[in-house]
């Protein structure tokens, strides 16, 4: 296995329903990170990016959350339909999807 050019990871986390933070997994995530890893394969990328499901990324309002590095880029509220955009403009492009873009407000302490 070569080193993937792209990591990508994608919160599944799951939390009972009456967490008052809610959860990534109820948002869709699980489906979101397989038809990721299904798009990137159908475009021939399998290998050159990773993409990774992972425990919770912190910011779980704002959710489903995931996070490309190197360029360290977050992502919030994604859905099935932002995919595609997110590997063509992303991905392929090296443009960031300006309109999916994590608040930095979300990393402040509370």
């Amino acid at each position: 296995m070569r080193k993937p050019e792209k990591h990508i990871f994608i919160c599944v986390n799951r939390r009972p329903p009456e967490d008052p933070k809610g959860c990534c997994a109820d948002k869709g995530s699980t489906g979101i990170a397989k038809k990721f890893k299904d798009e990137l394969e159908s475009c021939g990328l399998r290998g050159k990016i990773k993409v990774n499901t992972t425990s919770c990324l912190g910011p779980c309002r704002y959710g489903p959350n995931m996070v490309i590095y190197p360029e360290d880029v977050w992502y919030c509220g994604i859905k099935m339909s932002d995919i595609e955009e997110i590997i063509n403009e992303h991905i392929v492009n090296n443009r960031v999807v300006k309109r999916l873009l994590l608040p930095e407000k979300a990393f402040e302490k509370r």
